[in-house]
């Protein structure tokens, strides 16, 4: 009994401290929160943050997949590319234990500052089995060893991306004039996607400033919103800005802000769902490991288009040629425009939780919480979802056709990954 009030302590402490009870779906759920933080204080792009968070959520999974094999059957075989796991036997009464760490075993080892889960990597390792142990570390090294053939490590290898001439292509925006983040993210392994293309958007609309051209009204619609003012339109863009490159200036003083990814955001409401439905721990880890496959895809689908079409953000375009004061609600992300990296992120991943938790199901929100943010509460993942796309054209970040195909985008990676993993989402009902 003294082994598990130390494991629960070592998650959740503050649980712990105010009386409540701690079950563990809550403390898996606390596991990956400080995985998250890493990824936070690492300032990680959106999408990196998405590859981690599959990685190490795999881990975990296919930690219980070795464990029992009968109920719990592995991802592995299911992948674009085929993962072969051969894993020694353990004991299975140590399930919850083994798998959270697999979990930060493996951030340890993907995470640039993954060194910072040791200490709770060595405490909880002492509490199990040595078979056990050895078990998590086949599964963390022969993942991991995957990982790195993914084609991460060679991305500083690829040649170095330069915006293209011309006023419809990107351009750094203030107030850091970033150069853009990772041109080359399509060159990643997907997960369930066969190629980085699969699911080709719509073209952009075409640039054209005449006051009666198609692009010229959604870059007005932009500027429009923007000047309304509107508080309640304020607060959903700032509600789901998920920025980690956001700079802040005081005088000649730059300093980063540090916010969650909008893949994080999408883990942390999974993690108030599987509390809110109190689902067992196994499906816990199992919904996270299927959440997160979907953002990895999702964002390499996008991000694929992103540096195709290379579209001028609305800052750029507004500033120039309409009004040079004008300012967006929300900082612009460094890279380039279409699609809506948020949209087809949170589209995807309302797909899969509405597949697991079923399409009326309500939350609250208060992911932003910690970033001092009031919480948001939604009847459904798809309202919320709907929510998150919107607020790009409220922040001022995003034209309304990159809104609209990421949906379609983000929605068509959410039912590969539902249609693919059938078997999975039924051993979650």
């Amino acid at each position: 009994m003294m082994k598990w009030v130390f494991l629960f302590l070592l998650l959740t402490p503050a649980l712990w401290l105010q009386g409540a009870k701690v079950n563990e779906t809550d403390a898996y759920v606390a596991a990956v929160k400080k995985v998250t933080d890493i990824m936070v204080n690492d300032v990680t792009s959106p999408v990196a943050a998405a590859r981690y968070y599959a990685y190490t959520n795999l881990a975990a999974y296919e930690t219980i997949a070795g464990l029992k094999p009968k109920k719990f059957p592995s991802l592995s075989a299911e992948l674009t590319h085929p993962l072969q796991l051969t894993l020694p036997a353990a004991k299975k009464k140590q399930l919850f234990s083994s798998a959270v760490l697999a979990l930060w075993k493996a951030a340890q080892a993907l995470l640039p500052s993954g060194s910072q889960l040791k200490p709770a990597i060595d405490s909880l390792a002492a509490l199990l089995p040595p078979a056990n142990v050895q078990l998590v570390d086949q599964v963390v090294l022969q993942i991991t060893t995957w990982a790195g053939q993914d084609g991460f490590m060679q991305l500083n290898n690829l040649k170095r991306y330069t915006p293209k001439r011309g006023p419809e292509y990107w351009q750094p925006t203030p107030p850091a004039f970033m150069a853009p983040i990772e041109p080359h993210w399509n060159t990643i392994r997907p997960f369930m996607m066969n190629r980085a293309n699969q699911f080709l958007t719509s073209p952009p609309v075409k640039y054209d400033l005449a006051p009666d051209a198609p692009f010229y009204k959604l870059a007005y619609e932009v500027y429009s919103v923007v000047n309304e003012k509107d508080r309640e339109k304020i607060e959903i863009a700032k509600f789901w800005d998920c920025n980690p490159y956001e700079i802040s200036q005081i005088g000649h003083v730059e300093f980063g802000l540090k916010k969650i990814s909008p893949g994080g955001h999408w883990v942390g409401i999974a993690g108030i769902a599987c509390k809110t439905k109190d689902l067992p721990f196994e499906k816990t880890v199992l919904t996270h490991a299927l959440l997160a496959v979907a953002l990895h895809d999702a964002f390499i689908a996008c991000w694929d288009e992103k540096y195709r079409s290379d579209r001028v953000r609305p800052e750029t375009v507004i500033q120039q040629h309409i009004d040079r004061s004008w300012k967006p609600v929300l900082q612009t992300p460094p890279f380039p425009e279409y699609v809506s990296g948020h949209s087809v992120a949170s589209t995807a991943s309302s797909v899969v939780l509405t597949a697991v938790f079923g399409r009326n199901f309500a939350f609250t929100d208060d992911t932003e919480v910690a970033f001092g943010l009031p919480v948001r509460s939604f009847q459904s993942f798809e309202q919320a979802a709907n929510e998150a796309s919107i607020s790009r054209l409220y922040g001022g970040i995003h034209y309304r056709d990159a809104i609209d195909q990421a949906i379609w985008q983000g929605g068509e990676v959410g039912k590969l990954v539902r249609s693919k993993l059938d078997r999975y989402f039924d051993l979650l009902r």
